[in-house]
């Protein structure tokens, strides 16, 4: 299944000021991975790279938009928030950059669903891969809680 990429990039804008300022855009996304990308001039730091923070953020973007994507594709009302993340920045991003998002254990997913619909609230891990120039500059793992009924 993929999902319609210009409705999520219009959905992040209108709902989350910081995608706008950062100028994020949707390269795809399906139920596997979503990948975001953003330009540098406005994420850009006083050594002419990336800031930690935008790079963390498209990073969050790409992992709460995967888990977005698929809730509403099985019909799931919830609130989605990040409980706790980490990034490892590897070499410095000098351009634009993308984050391209997966589940850590998709196997988990069914496990997930049917805990957040008997219980109303569930945790999942999605990792995030930040690209620039073809190599990876940044890896991220992060945790986010499910709950329904807010």
């Amino acid at each position: 299944m993929t999902f319609d990429a210009p409705a999520l990039r219009r959905y992040l804008r209108d709902h989350i000021p910081l995608a706008a300022a950062m100028d994020i855009g949707v390269r795809a996304a399906d139920e596997l991975e979503v990948t975001l990308e953003a330009p540098l001039a406005p994420n850009i730091n006083h050594r002419d790279t990336a800031f930690g923070g935008s790079v963390a953020a498209l990073a969050i973007l790409a992992a709460w938009s995967l888990l977005h994507l698929r809730l509403r594709a099985a019909g799931i009302a919830n609130r989605l928030v990040i409980q706790r993340s980490t990034v490892d920045y590897e070499l410095p991003i000098a351009g634009a950059f993308t984050a391209r998002a997966a589940l850590a254990e998709p196997a988990r997913w069914e496990p997930f669903v049917k805990l957040l619909q008997r219980r109303g609230k569930a945790r999942i891990a999605v990792l995030a891969a930040l690209e620039y120039e073809g190599r990876i500059a940044a890896r991220f793992s992060g945790e986010f809680v499910a709950l329904t009924g807010h």
